[in-house]
């Protein structure tokens, strides 16, 4: 099996303990894959510390140095998140295929200034959207789409909780805040879903983004709901003031409900063949001796339940199931999983999320950082 020679820009929690550990610790993927090359002006972080890990692996404190290793054949792009696109661009210029973390950008003029390299220079290019391959989410996808649950009116998705920040990551300038750091998980299985109904944009967005619990000036509470003709509402909220969280998805259909949460997922529905119809009265609803009565039914309810298998409930399960879609890609020319026009459409509504909430900027990023 052929190995893809693999460089990797940026150590820190990502390019280090999420793509490099994938590479080097899951079965599956060190058959794939090879990471020859890491960069990052951190020396400690670019030591070979994973078991797979291949003992001739080339480290670079800069990484356009590692864009003169011609042996390199993908570049995983992980540096933060402000540089997304400017390195993304020059790997692809440099003549390597390129994998970018999320988020992209937060404009999608960027994207299209990403995409016109990509269509120029024919290079493959994908953004990290792991949690598409979530089970979780997979088997929610899926009662929908087999109509158990009838016409869905909404779709709930709620990733919250508590917590303080004060990391780069709560910083506007550095193309960071929840709405960028969380939410493109959800937001990109709900573009997922959304298109399932139709591949249009959302015809409005309502979004209320605030800093509430951050140190940095960006916001840590979200909230977006988009609709569409014959679409479901989308509902997604992504807090950072919740400590009583309740389930992360719920799903409001027309012949039963669904709710899934951490590795299970529940759905109760009636079969209408089986519950007969109903004529409309404009007269009261009375009883025999005329008092006044409310609709009452006995409906059949089924109830159905999923767990997620044990060796299927980590993340690494998920960066493993992407790694793999990307390997199909870029040796047999599979079509990806996560596709750039739903990366385009994510970040449509991203930016205006931002346009209708427009926070105060209160950090300045010293010179030369960004």
């Amino acid at each position: 099996m052929k190995k893809i020679k693999v460089g990797i820009i940026g150590q820190g929690r990502s390019g280090r303990n999420i793509h490099r550990h994938l590479f080097e610790c899951c079965p599956l993927l060190q058959e794939r894959f090879d990471v020859i090359a890491v960069a990052d002006p951190i020396k400690e972080r670019r030591a070979n510390t994973n078991p797979g890990a291949n003992p001739a692996c080339k480290h670079y404190a800069d990484y356009k140095e590692l864009l003169q290793n011609k042996e390199i054949e993908l570049v995983v792009n992980a540096c933060r998140s402000h540089k997304h696109v400017d390195i993304a661009i020059e790997a692809m210029e440099a003549g390597f295929n390129v994998v970018c973390e999320k988020p992209l950008t937060n404009r999608v003029s960027e994207v299209d200034r990403l995409l016109a390299v990509k269509e120029k220079t024919g290079k493959f290019f994908a953004v990290f959207q792991q949690a598409r391959f979530r089970p979780l989410y997979r088997k929610i996808y899926d009662v929908i789409q087999s109509g158990v649950l009838g016409k869905i009116a909404m779709v709930k998705v709620a990733y919250n909780g508590f917590g303080r920040r004060w990391d780069w990551q709560t910083i506007q300038d550095m193309c960071a805040g929840e709405l960028l750091n969380t939410a493109p998980h959800p937001l990109d299985q709900m573009m997922d879903l959304w298109e399932s109904f139709g591949d249009t944009d959302p015809e409005r967005i309502f979004a209320k983004l605030d800093c509430i619990n951050n140190y940095g000036d960006a916001e840590d509470f979200v909230k977006v709901i988009l609709e569409g003709k014959d679409h479901p509402i989308i509902d997604l909220e992504v807090t950072k003031e919740c400590l009583f969280p309740t389930y992360q998805y719920q799903v409001f259909g027309e012949n039963g409900s669904m709710v899934g949460n951490g590795e299970t997922v529940e759905w109760k529905y009636y079969v209408p063949a089986e519950a007969g119809s109903h004529e409309v009265r404009i007269a009261t609803m009375e009883t025999e001796g005329r008092l006044p009565v409310y609709c009452s039914e006995q409906l059949n309810f089924y109830q159905e339940k999923w767990t997620c298998p044990p060796e299927a409930s980590g993340f690494d399960d998920w960066g493993t199931k992407y790694y793999l879609n990307i390997y199909d890609a870029i040796t047999k020319g599979t079509p990806i999983k996560v596709k750039l026009s739903q990366i385009r459409r994510q970040i449509a509504i991203i930016e205006e999320c931002h346009r209708q909430n427009p926070l105060p900027k209160s950090v300045k990023v010293p010179e030369g950082t960004l």
